[in-house]
């Protein structure tokens, strides 16, 4: 007998849907399998073999993270094929920075109606995300709350496990006054300050319809561009590099992100001449008349990522990573400060 639930339907829970929405997952889900995942969808947990080939003291490391408003843009625009991205990334590019290798990967969606085609195109995103990150997305949540959420509304959030050998775990213990930083680009907002951004422009459908010159697109296509994933070119900088320490540049922007990867007794200043600034920014700032400190404390200013290296090997990294297809440079220095701050100049 196949599972069906009329009363629960009238509640406004349709089982059916999920199963529906299931199947149409399938075929992006495929695209993660890895070697070592095991089974497939629709059990009550995700498995998935651990290889510790070269690891002498594996080391799990776990990130958990959503899109957050970011999510409003995809509702207006009724878009949902990359802000799945967005959810792997900001769980990923957390993990990367101790040296982990991201393994697998869960999802969980909440919403108010179950649209089978929706929730597969919130899946495919994250599907997405996780091949460019060479995760395996072995399960994940579906959650009906009508009453909880608005029907056409939803929220995702998801995690991440990876492995890094105890002996390579990024520590900034070999970080010393005079090491270089360097700035990963980012995409462009990725997937912060998204209540200020939303604030700044009044968002509705017809301001994010709108085409602006300095960004060569709309407003709604530049905003829900998604967040760029930096595994595979900090792996490959990892295998050639004694990289010091890595900053993922999320919510809180350079002031808050950076110090978290600094040693103590250091400081950086980052020179803004530097900087590769995406246009987006300078049309938040100026229309919303955000002071410049708050830009840097709240965004990531055109850097998805600053990797902290010794001054000798800085142009061997860069090197690395643009082979890597990063078009990293240098934006500063490590500095002597008893505190561990950001300056900016």
């Amino acid at each position: 007998m196949k599972s069906y639930s009329e009363s629960y339907r009238e509640a406004g829970v349709d089982i059916t849907a999920g199963y529906k929405a299931v199947e149409l997952m399938k075929q992006h889900v495929a695209r993660t399998m890895t070697a070592r995942a095991i089974g497939g969808l629709g059990g009550f947990g995700g498995l998935f073999e651990l290889d510790t080939t070269g690891m002498t003291r594996p080391v799990l490391v776990s990130g958990t993270d959503g899109v957050g408003t970011k999510l409003k843009i995809a509702f207006l625009m009724d878009k949902h094929d990359t802000v799945g991205i967005d959810c792997v990334a900001m769980c990923v590019n957390d993990i990367i920075t101790c040296g982990a290798k991201p393994l697998f990967f869960l999802d969980y969606i909440a919403c108010g109606k179950n649209t089978p085609e929706k929730i597969a195109a919130i899946v495919a995103g994250v599907a997405e995300g996780c091949v460019q990150a060479g995760a395996a997305l072995i399960g994940g949540e579906t959650a009906e709350m009508p009453g909880f959420y608005p029907e056409d509304e939803y929220d995702l959030a998801g995690f991440a496990v990876g492995a890094v050998d105890k002996a390579k775990i990024l520590d900034n213990t070999k970080m010393r006054p005079g090491d270089a930083v360097l700035a990963l680009p980012s995409s462009g907002v990725h997937s912060n300050g998204f209540s200020l951004v939303r604030r700044v422009f009044h968002v509705d459908a017809a301001a994010l319809g709108q085409y602006h010159d300095e960004l060569s697109a709309t407003l709604g296509e530049t905003l829900l561009t998604p967040t760029k994933i930096y595994v595979k070119p900090v792996l490959a900088l990892l295998e050639k590099v004694d990289v010091c320490a890595i900053s993922h540049i999320t919510g809180g922007g350079f002031y808050e992100n950076i110090p978290r990867a600094l040693a103590e007794g250091c400081g950086v200043k980052i020179e803004k001449k530097a900087l590769r600034t995406p246009p987006i920014f300078p049309l938040i700032a100026g229309t919303g008349n955000i002071p410049e400190r708050d830009m840097y404390n709240t965004f990531n200013m055109g850097v998805g990522m600053a990797v902290i290296v010794p001054a000798a090997q800085a142009d061997e990294a860069v090197r690395v990573l643009r082979g890597a297809g990063e078009e990293a440079y240098i934006m500063g220095e490590v500095v002597q400060s008893e505190e561990k701050g950001v300056t900016l100049c």
